[in-house]
């Protein structure tokens, strides 16, 4: 009996609404007999099951927020219909009003049914092994940092945490949003709520679970949707001013027309409360916040955090957007593009050399001259010993040889820009970073590396040009180099030489230029930036930082993100004004018939919620894709 109670709970309201129109439907029938007493009780008991809801909203409305609001005008213009004899026309407000409201209720959840799916993903128990390797089921919120814990294949994962034992492709969708499992291995991070696949792990827990990526999510979707946007929290403020006029207005025309107009008592007082109907504004109230909502689910559903309506709707002023290189415009690592070898060296050989001396360094640079050589099939195996010369490069002592590996002025600089008929000028130009390798006859050799652009970045770009956004690189390559990345990736403009701390103030600049500036950054180093830009995105797997930092949120560092949430905040903007352009014109066209005595109260009740219900269903319409 409970479960089919909390079947129908959500759907009260509109049982409640449906059920008014049925009891509506009875008394009509019921007023063409001689049971006409029993036809107004019938229509009593529509008021009172349809507008229960309303009514109870509006009150505790009026009594928390000591301001008047829409749903008492409603009920008021119902009370005052029955005064007057107009049981069915009074009736049916309640149940197209309460119809209207079961609408947006049944918006508010669907625009929320990310939140619930997210929480009925994350388990609430998990397999907890003990010293002895016995497993244990327990509360998930019982875990603490260290426990270790087996994930069965095809097991929610409970917790974040760190692969101990085993291997397993990871299914991360609830998270990223990414539909292709992710190939996990010893000591890769695992999150909560994501989906084990076919391997059986053993995982150490990093984090207890009101701290987990996962939590948090749940925690920026739902503040989000909570937050309000400035145009609705202007229609609210609206809203009490005009609800206070169009009672004061009712008030007046209770007894004015009667005198200028020569109506009678009769036709004043219905006129009054057909005024109070039709001047109702429902469906301005009902312009935004439905739309808003189902926005913010949308990007949630695409792997878009907004962290407010606010910041979803800034998004369709924005007409700049600043990126952050490495990482985010780039790869983040470099790879060997070039490695030239003096004439009389065999080149394998030397490749050898140097790959066995940066394989004892975790330096960018080093890793990836490592990785191209194990690419070339050399493993960098040779017995070396090493000193590492912090800033400059590395010294490598091997088979009685002793070489250097680093800048031009830690080898030799005339030598080095000497070398291969002055190469190295060439290659910089192009972006490339050059290393020089010297023995004690001269330059051995030279390897250049790039971080290489990446091929949604320059998809991101294009779009983002097509939709009339100037877009700027900040990085603190040399201004050649910048150049050469820029041109690579379709960037408007660059300022090159840029340091962390003073991304700052060249966004302050920007905004001189470009009142709506954005930021695209990894959460950490851009922080500030972030901050200061208008709109701030951050990038980063979602990480803790990247979620506490920006505005937007992407999940993965999927740049065409970035354009999608541009064109769903700017289609909302659309939306939300073809709502208040339509519910606006309604209202007057409705008020200016009233006067004319053109529209009765079944047509004024029929105009005034059937436009309410219309631009809930145009909010609707932000579920769909951008």
């Amino acid at each position: 009996m409970l479960t089919v109670w909390n079947r129908i709970l959500p759907h009260i309201e509109l049982i409640n609404a449906l059920t008014s129109g049925i009891l509506i439907l009875i008394g009509w029938a019921l007023s063409k007999t001689e049971f006409t007493t029993a036809s107004v009780v019938v229509f009593l008991s529509a008021f009172v099951i349809g507008g229960f809801f309303k009514a109870k909203e509006g009150l505790e409305k009026t009594i928390h927020e000591r301001k008047l609001n829409v749903e008492l005008l409603m009920i008021l213009a119902a009370i005052g219909s029955s005064i007057i004899g107009y049981w069915a026309e009074g009736a049916i407000l309640i149940f197209i009003f309460a119809l209207s409201g079961a609408l947006e209720t049944y918006t508010m959840n669907k625009s929320k049914k990310e939140i619930a799916a997210l929480v009925n993903m994350q388990p609430d128990e998990a397999w907890k092994l003990d010293e002895h390797n016995q497993a244990h089921l327990v509360s998930v919120d019982s875990l603490k940092v260290g426990d270790r814990l087996r994930i069965k294949p095809g097991e929610k994962i409970p917790a974040d945490a760190v692969i101990m034992e085993g291997s397993s492709s990871i299914d991360e969708s609830a998270i990223s949003g990414e539909p292709i499992p992710v190939l996990k291995r010893l000591d890769d991070a695992i999150f909560a709520g994501t989906v084990n696949g076919s391997g059986a792990l053993i995982v150490k827990v990093v984090k207890e679970n009101a701290d987990s990526l996962f939590q948090k999510i749940i925690s920026l979707v739902q503040a989000a949707q909570n937050e309000k946007s400035p145009s609705q929290q202007f229609i609210e403020r609206f809203e009490g001013t005009y609800v206070k006029t169009v009672l004061v207005t009712v008030a007046i025309l209770l007894f004015l027309p009667h005198y200028i107009l020569g109506w009678d008592w009769s036709t004043t007082f219905y006129r009054a409360m057909v005024f109070l109907v039709v001047a109702s504004p429902c469906a301005v109230v009902a312009s935004i916040m439905p739309a808003t909502l189902a926005s913010i689910s949308n990007g949630a559903r695409h792997g878009i955090l907004f962290k407010g309506g606010s910041h979803l709707e800034s998004l369709t002023k924005l007409t700049a957007i600043a990126f952050d290189k490495t990482g985010t415009l780039t790869q983040g690592k470099p790879v060997v593009t070039d490695f030239i070898v003096r004439p009389d060296l065999d080149r394998n050989h030397a490749l050898h050399i140097v790959a066995s001396i940066e394989d004892k360094s975790n330096h960018p640079l080093a890793v990836a001259i490592t990785q191209y050589a194990k690419e070339q099939g050399i493993v960098p195996n040779m017995q070396v010993q090493v000193e590492d010369v912090t800033g400059f490069g590395m010294i490598g002592t091997t088979e009685g040889h002793s070489y250097k590996i680093g800048k031009p002025d830690f080898v030799g600089r005339d030598e080095a820009f000497a070398f291969h008929e002055g190469v190295a000028p060439t290659l910089a130009s192009q972006g490339k970073t050059v290393t020089y390798i010297r023995d004690e006859q001269g330059i051995v050799a030279l390897i250049a590396l790039k971080d290489q652009v990446r091929e949604e970045a320059k998809q991101t770009i294009a779009t983002l040009k097509q939709l009339g956004i100037t877009t700027i690189m900040l990085t603190g390559d040399n201004a050649k180099t910048a150049e050469t990345i820029a041109k690579e990736a379709g960037i408007d403009r660059f300022v090159a030489e840029c340091l962390p701390e003073t991304k700052v103030e060249h966004l302050k600049e920007l905004k001189k230029d470009f009142p709506f500036v954005g930021m695209v950054g990894d959460g950490i180093n851009d922080a500030p930036a972030l901050a200061t830009a208008t709109t701030g995105f951050a990038m980063g797997d979602g990480t803790d930082v990247a979620l506490e930092t920006a505005d937007v949120v992407l999940m993965k560092n999927e740049l065409t993100k970035i354009a999608y949430a541009v064109r769903l905040s700017r289609k909302m903007q659309r939306i939300v004004k073809q709502n208040l352009l339509f519910s606006v014109a309604v209202i007057a066209v409705l008020i200016v018939s009233n006067f004319l005595q053109v529209v009765n109260l079944p047509l004024g009740v029929i105009g005034h919620e059937g436009s309410t219900i219309l631009v809930i269903l145009n909010g609707l319409r932000m579920l769909q894709k951008a």
